[in-house]
């Protein structure tokens, strides 16, 4: 059993206001042993969920219309425990009953097989079982909902674990869906690790799908490893955009900002690299610093706020750090470069020049409101510069010329590749990456398809003797 929280009884641990810094709510901290009963009622709940889909359609449907009706209160408690503004969070709301509805809409497709032979030969669908989902915290709705929207649609059911620093919206989605879908068909459970290590390597699982850090990452698909169970990894990027020597950086500035440091930069497919031609490079750092400095930072509740806290005390130390690192390396801050001296989790949004190229800041991901700028001189040592750290999960390149930035993007090793604009994806579309940004795909009917496995029937075309 963990050792409780100093100050809070057992089985309860503390949630934190990161534009405050201070505790203002708890959450239930589940035990491992606890996991046994949820799965089993999930497995349950599996045998007859799955042999209705007009049921599941309907179900997903009043899902959708449910967490609009409830979005205000859904936007304020996200906004209060991840920090992000609250138009933000209305946003993610809207995404999150998006999702649900697209799912509700797709069904899995039978296919027959025509090979020349005389067999009637048929590709099915069949569901999994339980599926773990286990959350981060930058958008515990929406991955939520990218997560278990589909699962549910392909008839499985769900095992719902948010991050320990954003846990309270995800349990008030899990309550409010309670009242439209079957018993035990979606469980949301929270906790402190070793929670989510014990969901992933529990034997009812039958598929983990998980994002946020590599290492974590890799934890989790060893767990999963020894069940055998399906896993999805979305573990994060170090997106590069790509600027040409004919774009025009008035023009594109404000969107580039945006791309970098919407929801404070924790965002796993913003521009966390920005790659630009000399003669462009003054020209470029000046235009994000104006706009660094300019961009109201505050509590997220405060409808001033364009920029909220970092979300955490350990990553608000991460990105402190392997800024502190740049800058003792000879990098300069163009704009910002320090924690605010306020209280809450705030960082300075910060633009950093003159950062050497193996620098961590460039090389790993920060994942917060930290952008480097660096000077390329050949658009090859550009492209070879952007799919040089390991992760491949999106990049952009930026131009007046279409065509050519079109040619640029299909060299990036990544799995989406924006011309002009950056992190926009659609419902219907694959998310998927190289490298250490993860394994298999979530998406649009690729993500039905990834909670289901084949079902071949073979049967003779003629009556035999």
């Amino acid at each position: 059993m963990r050792t409780p929280e100093p100050g809070r009884p057992p089985g309860r641990f503390a949630v934190t206001d990161p534009a405050t810094g201070e505790t203002f709510d708890e959450a239930p901290d589940q035990q491992p042993a606890e996991l046994d009963a949820v799965i089993g009622r999930a497995e349950r709940a599996w045998r007859y969920w799955r042999a209705d889909p007009a049921a599941r359609t309907t179900a997903l449907r009043a899902a959708a219309d449910t967490v609009e009706a409830a979005g205000d209160d859904l936007a304020r408690l996200l906004t209060r425990e991840q920090g992000k503004p609250l138009a933000e969070s209305h946003a993610e709301v809207a995404r999150t009953a998006a999702r649900l509805r697209y799912f509700a809409g797709l069904t899995p497709q039978t296919r027959r097989i025509s090979d020349g032979r005389p067999v009637h030969s048929e590709i099915r669908w069949r569901s999994l079982g339980p599926v773990a989902a286990i959350v981060p915290w930058n958008f515990p709705l929406q991955l939520a909902a990218a997560k278990f929207a589909p699962a549910l649609a392909a008839g499985n059911t769900v095992v719902l674990k948010p991050s320990p620093y954003t846990p309270l919206t995800t349990r008030l989605l899990g309550s409010l869906l309670t009242a439209v879908l079957p018993e035990d068909v979606l469980t949301v459970v929270t906790g402190r690790e070793p929670l989510g290590a014990r969901l992933a390597a529990h034997p009812g699982i039958r598929h983990v799908t998980f994002t946020g850090s590599v290492p974590t990452g890799r934890a989790v698909a060893g767990a999963a490893a020894g069940t055998l169970a399906r896993v999805t990894l979305e573990l994060g990027g170090n997106d590069a955009a790509i600027l040409l020597e004919d774009v025009a950086v008035d023009r594109i500035a404000d969107r580039l900002f945006w791309a970098a440091f919407r929801n404070c930069g924790q965002v796993c497919m913003a521009v966390k690299r920005v790659y630009v031609p000399e003669r462009l490079h003054a020209e470029v750092v000046d235009a994000l610093a104006e706009r660094a400095k300019s961009v109201p930072v505050g509590p997220g509740l405060d409808p001033a706020t364009r920029l909220g806290p970092v979300n955490n005390a350990p990553q608000l130390a991460r990105v402190e750090e392997l800024t502190r690192r740049a800058l003792a390396d000879g990098a300069r801050a163009a704009a910002g470069g320090h924690r605010l001296d306020t209280p809450g989790y705030f960082f300075a949004p910060t633009v950093l020049t003159d950062v050497p190229p193996g620098s961590p800041v460039v090389t790993g991901e920060q994942f917060g409101p930290v952008l480097p700028v660096l000077p390329y001189r050949t658009l090859d040592e550009a492209v070879t510069a952007a799919n040089s750290t390991g992760f491949g999960l999106g990049g952009s390149v930026w131009g007046t010329d279409p065509d050519r930035a079109e040619a640029v993007a299909d060299r990036l090793d990544c799995g989406t590749a924006w011309i002009n604009h950056h992190a926009e994806l659609s419902l219907h579309q694959p998310f998927t990456g190289t490298g250490n940004s993860g394994v298999g795909v979530a998406g649009g009917p690729w993500g039905l398809y990834g909670n289901l496995r084949p079902f071949v029937v073979h049967r003779p075309e003629a009556a035999q003797p």
